[in-house]
């Protein structure tokens, strides 16, 4: 317990020596870097059977305790803590001495890094909540720190009233729990997940949780606020802020000793939705990180169909089926958070060295900015869950969970998870193709693409570290093995770790190894031994050089399945035909508005306004008509609780 307070106290004081000197991130750095040491120590040593202790205090109800590193909290641990660390070192080139808010931003990053060590650690309720409510109210600043751009106060907003409402029904949810178990985290009694009171439990906890974790349709405010907040903190909000509400639905899922069959349904089908949803809304994205922001609510919808796996096998008393799913949904987690921190690490040094994050202004950059390209494409391969690197491990563990629920469950509901595992690894692998291609391939579409250079060493390193851990855990998942055993064991409320099988994973992403060695050399040999061109094609189409213009855009390459998929998008396109053999110079413009936000939620807000303002009336600023107001209140409440 004294390496996560030294944890918690460092973080939260990393930014405090940027207060004094003008250029404190190198101090900021070494902090939370021992921070991330201290804390994976304490990780390590809970993963390994040592735990770290208990923290009790003294209250007027009694002496109770407050905090508690379990396996779970020590697996969520790790990618908290070493995200903040290499995104306080990317800051270095990307943001510190180039922006007036650098020294508030270190000190927010350290608090709200803080408040998430304590949250993942928290054994009651108040402790809990407290740590919840600071990592929100931290997020919001971070999320507006750049305030003087368009849009970024406007996904602050969003973001604080969204998470503030998901505030307001966990502490419902407490309250109903309470009544089954205290506000200590023990286990609850057995039957009363099958109660009413239970019941609504749930769907508070999955309400309040869900619009951390960005769960269609509760993810509105995860696009804007991941586009407009800088891409470090980006980095951090993607891999480890959202699944703090991940956090949270497995904690509620280990203490219920017999949850009924529809959590399970209920968590797949939410889980087939947001990564359904999540990815197809990727592919007609424009902007860099919104693309990014969009992926983030599809792996949460994986992650989700590993819980929710894993609570059917718990409904229907199938131990194999429940520690697959845990395991699967708790590896991704940490999967997730390596690949996408790494991704937005990416966006950001491409956003630092052209100025722009539309995917029409850029291309090319893989020569400018060879190091970059490397570390995207580790990302984008992980995400799509490809071997030999890190997402490939856990989504085969929800696939064999999903498998093993075809046997055992005997209901439709792992039928339907595999469909949408593979229904989202194709589009995941399509959009990223597009992504790839689209940035750092081919030729630069316009100026500040071409006159990209790379970025310093200081981004470099974090995004290589990440890298690292990514290819680590994909080569060499036997070495998590037994952590993720004791952490899926206590998440699915098993009395011991047992055996996930994981050694055949091992060979198999040493398998692909040969595989991409042997694609490489035959794209070299094909690349390098072709001839020399000394005239024009037979079937030019009339163009006698290449150029940006005739090469594939973003918009094109996505045509196909955003066509495809109209139905669900609904884009708005703006265009006009070439009919005319010599044409005027024509223009197009493809947008695919949010279905939640854009479509329903602002919208309807605005109605309700303009519908409220017609009742000013009623306000006349005459403080005996208020008291009016109130004595009416009472009498109607006073009524109510005789009848």
């Amino acid at each position: 317990m004294i390496l996560l307070l030294l944890a918690a106290g460092l973080a939260a004081v990393s930014g405090v020596p940027g207060l004094f000197r003008a250029r404190g991130g190198l101090a900021a750095a070494w902090l939370m870097g021992l921070a991330a040491l201290a804390g994976c120590a304490a990780a390590g040593l809970t993963l390994a059977g040592g735990g770290s202790g208990l923290a009790l205090l003294r209250t007027p109800l009694g002496t109770q305790g407050f905090l508690r590193l379990d396996a779970v909290g020590a697996f969520f641990l790790v990618p908290v803590l070493l995200l903040p660390a290499c995104g306080t070192i990317f800051a270095r080139g990307y943001w510190d001495g180039h922006h007036e808010s650098a020294r508030r931003l270190r000190l927010l990053l350290g608090l709200t890094t803080a408040c998430m060590v304590l949250l993942v650690a928290a054994a009651h309720a108040l402790t809990f909540l407290l740590a919840w409510e600071g990592m929100a109210v931290g997020s919001f600043f971070l999320v507006a720190a750049e305030d003087r751009e368009p849009g970024t106060l406007r996904a602050g907003w969003i973001y604080l009233a969204t998470t503030h409402t998901g505030t307001l029904c966990l502490f419902a949810a407490f309250a109903l729990a309470a009544s089954g178990a205290g506000f200590l985290f023990t286990p609850l009694a057995p039957g009363f997940a099958a109660t009413p009171r239970g019941s609504a439990m749930f769907l508070l906890f999955l309400a309040g949780f869900g619009m951390k974790a960005g769960v269609f349709p509760l993810h509105f405010w995860l696009p804007p606020a991941h586009a407009a907040a800088p891409s470090h903190v980006s980095s951090l909000m993607s891999g480890i802020l959202i699944k703090m509400g991940i956090l949270g639905l497995v904690r509620v899922l280990a203490l219920v000793p017999d949850p009924p069959l529809w959590w399970g349904a209920l968590l797949v089908a939410l889980g087939a939705l947001s990564g359904l949803l999540g990815v197809a809304f990727a592919l007609a994205q424009h902007d860099l990180k919104r693309l990014l922001a969009y992926h983030s609510i599809e792996n949460i919808g994986i992650i989700l169909l590993g819980l929710g796996l894993g609570t059917l096998g718990k409904s229907a008393g199938h131990p194999e089926l429940e520690l697959l799913g845990f395991a699967g949904a708790l590896l991704h987690v940490l999967n997730h958070s390596l690949f996408k921190g790494l991704l937005f690490l990416g966006a950001g040094s491409v956003g630092h060295a052209t100025g722009t994050r539309n995917l029409e202004r850029l291309g090319g950059l893989a020569r400018t900015m060879p190091c970059t390209a490397a570390a995207f494409l580790a990302g984008s391969w992980a995400i799509c869950g490809l071997p030999p690197l890190n997402g490939f491990v856990s989504e085969w563990l929800i696939y064999l969970a999903a498998f093993r629920g075809l046997a055992f469950a005997g209901s439709s509901w792992p039928l339907l998870a595999l469909a949408a595992l593979a229904a989202i690894g194709a589009m995941a692998a399509a959009c990223f193709a597009k992504v790839f291609g689209v940035v750092f391939l081919g030729q630069p579409r316009s100026r500040e693409a071409a006159a990209a250079v790379e970025a310093p060493r200081s981004m470099l390193a974090p995004m290589a570290v990440l890298a690292a851990a990514c290819a680590l855990i994909g080569l060499a998942p036997a070495l998590a093995a037994p952590a993720l055993a004791r952490a899926a064991a206590q998440a699915a409320g098993l009395a011991g770790p047992a055996d996930l099988g994981l050694a055949h994973l091992g060979m198999l992403t040493w398998i692909a190894l040969p595989l991409l060695a042997g694609a490489g050399l035959l794209w070299a040999w094909a690349k390098g031994g072709a001839a020399p061109r000394t005239g024009l094609p037979t079937w030019d189409c009339g163009y006698t050089a290449s150029g940006p213009r005739v090469q594939y855009t973003a918009s094109s390459f996505a045509d196909g399945l955003v066509s495809a998929l109209r139905y669900v998008l609904w884009p708005r396109v703006r265009w006009r035909r070439i009919l005319a053999l010599f044409p005027s110079q024509r223009s197009y413009r493809s947008q695919v508005p949010d279905p939640v936000l854009d479509r329903v939620a602002e919208p309807g807000l605005d109605l309700a306004a303009r519908g409220l303002g017609r009742l000013r009336f009623f306000q006349g600023g005459q403080l005996p008509l208020y008291l009016l107001y109130i004595l009416a209140t009472l009498v109607a409440l006073l009524v109510w609780m005789v009848a």
